[in-house]
């Protein structure tokens, strides 16, 4: 009660620094929430289950060197 889901810590934090590079793992197929067109820059989700090459090939897209020159 009173708290804020992760969207809204995602949201928070994007506020105060833009281009946070932000990475949803969720277990739900279709959610409103995290819907790809209302999604911050360098935001991506990932839905469950997924592999760990998966995983790994996310977190490099959202923070390897490539990702600086869009995120930052």
């Amino acid at each position: 009660p009173g708290g804020m889901n992760g969207r809204e810590m995602a949201d928070a934090a994007g506020d105060c620094r833009p281009g946070l590079p932000t990475l949803f793992i969720t277990g739900y197929a279709k959610t409103s929430v995290l819907d790809d067109c209302h999604l911050r820059p360098c935001t991506q989700v990932l839905t469950k289950p997924f592999g760990l090459d998966a995983l790994a090939g996310r977190v490099t897209g959202l923070i390897g060197a490539d990702a600086a020159t869009r995120c930052y």
